[in-house]
């Protein structure tokens, strides 16, 4: 488990999987699924209802989400007591959390994307925007960046 991590690729596969259909929450836990000895598809599955704010409700950004998943896997993967498995991801989820906002101000899809993805106006918005592109991909970089970093330090 305290193997290097190929970040570059990691990225890339997230990306990738973005680009193909998948979620924010799904880019990000698929693309750490063979660095954390979990399936593919379980964390396709797991991470399916947690885009566009978990299920399109303009919560918590899904990049982030997926991170806090990543963090809970390599947690559980890396420590045996579970008093030290949530210590240690609640500390790597508290710091993402605040480099996080750092960089973008929120973790909120709703402040980040600043359209109602629940309405035919802000999913208009959304494309005409280009914020697939100008936002939640820069969240999904910057959210693997930021699991590297705290998976450096823990």
């Amino acid at each position: 488990m305290d193997k290097e991590f190929d970040i570059e690729q990691i990225e890339k596969n997230a990306i990738s999987l973005f680009d193909s259909g998948f979620n924010c929450s799904q880019s990000v836990l698929s693309a750490y699924s063979d660095n954390l000895n979990l399936d593919n598809q379980t964390a396709l599955g797991v991470a399916c209802g947690f885009g566009a704010g978990m299920g399109r409700l303009l919560g918590t950004c899904g990049a982030v989400t997926g991170a806090y998943m990543v963090f809970g896997i390599y947690c559980s993967n890396k420590y045996v007591d579970n008093g030290e498995r949530k210590d240690k991801s609640y500390l790597m989820i508290q710091n993402f959390n605040r480099r996080f906002i750092e960089i973008h101000k929120a973790t909120d899809c709703r402040l980040l994307l600043n359209c109602d993805l629940r309405t035919e106006d802000g999913q208009q918005q959304f494309h005409i925007q280009n914020l697939r592109e100008t936002v939640c991909e820069n969240c999904i970089k910057d959210s693997i960046q930021l699991i590297n970093e705290q998976m450096q330090i823990i």
